[in-house]
C-alpha cells in the first residue's frame, strides 16, 4: 500500500493522506469526549517522539521517554482535572514529575552536556505536550464537551494550509521568509488568511459554540500563528538540516509536518477563548 502512494504524485498523496486522516479526526471527535482524548493524546504522544529523535540527529540527549511519559501525565490530568473526575490540587504532581528530570541526568554518565540536554527535554514538552494539553481546556467548557470548538480550528487550520499552499504554488513571488523558509510567500499568506476567514463566516452560520467576531477572532489567531508556528519548524529543520519532520504521513511529512499551526496557534486560542469566550 505504501509502495503504491509513493508512487502518486505529491498532490495525490496529500489529497488521500488528508482523506483518511479527516476521517479518523471527525470519527474521534463528533463520538464522544473519551475517544477525542484517546485521539489527540495519541497524536501527542507520536508527535512529541518525533521532535525528540529529530533532536538526536544533531547529537542531542534528551531525556525522550521520561519526557513523553511527563506529556502523557499532563494530558491526561488536564483532561481528568476538567472532566471534573479528579480535584485542581492533582496538577501539583507535575512540579515533582518535572524536578525528577534532574535526578535522572545524575545517572547519565554519557551525556556530556546534561543540563542542555534537560532543556531539550522540558522544550519537547512545553513545544508539543503542552498545546496538546490545552485542547482539553478548551473542549471540556462549564457546559459540558464542545467538539465544534476543536472542528472549528481544525477545519480554519486546515483552510489556512490549503490556501496558503495553492496560492504560493500558482501566484506566489515575493517571499515571505526567505532566510527560513524559500518557498513561503505573501500571495501564499494572504490566500491562506482569505480562506481561513471564508471558513470561519461558514462557521458562524452552522456552529453556535462561539459568537460571529470570536469565531473571526480564532481565525485571525490561527492565520498569524499558524503562519508562524510552521516558519519555527521550518527554523527548526533547517538547523539539523532536514527537508521534513518524518515520512509517516505520506504527502505531508511527520506529525510536526501536519501539526507544527496547532503547536503554536492553540496557547493563543485558548487564552483569546479563556478572556473574551
Amino acid at each position: 500500500m505504501t509502495s503504491k502512494l509513493n508512487q502518486l504524485s505529491n498532490l495525490a498523496q496529500r489529497a488521500i493522506a488528508a482523506v483518511v486522516g479527516v476521517t479518523i479526526i471527525l470519527c474521534g471527535v463528533l463520538y464522544n469526549e473519551w475517544t477525542f482524548w484517546v485521539l489527540f493524546l495519541a497524536i501527542s504522544i507520536l508527535t512529541q517522539r518525533e521532535f525528540y529523535k529529530l533532536l538526536k540527529l544533531d547529537e542531542n540527549l534528551p531525556l525522550s521517554v521520561y519526557g513523553i511519559f511527563c506529556g502523557i501525565v499532563l494530558n491526561s490530568l488536564t483532561f481528568l482535572i476538567e472532566k471534573e473526575i479528579l480535584s485542581f490540587k492533582y496538577y501539583y504532581v507535575i512540579v515533582p514529575l518535572l524536578t525528577t528530570t534532574f535526578f535522572i541526568k545524575l545517572y547519565r554518565v554519557k551525556d556530556k552536556k546534561p543540563f542542555a540536554n534537560l532543556g531539550y527535554t522540558f522544550l519537547g514538552i512545553i513545544y508539543v505536550a503542552v498545546p496538546f494539553a490545552l485542547i482539553n481546556e478548551m473542549v471540556l467548557t462549564d457546559n459540558g464537551y464542545a467538539p465544534q470548538l476543536i472542528l472549528g480550528c481544525l477545519f480554519i487550520l486546515w483552510a489556512n494550509d490549503t490556501g496558503a499552499y495553492f496560492a504560493g504554488r500558482f501566484l506566489g513571488k515575493r517571499k515571505l521568509f526567505e532566510r527560513v523558509s524559500p518557498k513561503k510567500t505573501w500571495e501564499g499568506f494572504f490566500g491562506g488568511a482569505i480562506t481561513s476567514l471564508l471558513i470561519a463566516f461558514i462557521l458562524t452560520k452552522y456552529f453556535d459554540s462561539l459568537l460571529s467576531w470570536q469565531w473571526y477572532g480564532v481565525a485571525v489567531i490561527i492565520f498569524v500563528t499558524g503562519t508562524l508556528g510552521d516558519l519555527v519548524e521550518s527554523l527548526f529543520k533547517r538547523s539539523i538540516a532536514i527537508k521534513d519532520s518524518g515520512n509517516t504521513i505520506p504527502g505531508h511529512g511527520g506529525f510536526m509536518d501536519r501539526f507544527d499551526g496547532l503547536l503554536l496557534s492553540m496557547p493563543f486560542i485558548v487564552t483569546f477563548l479563556k478572556i473574551f469566550g
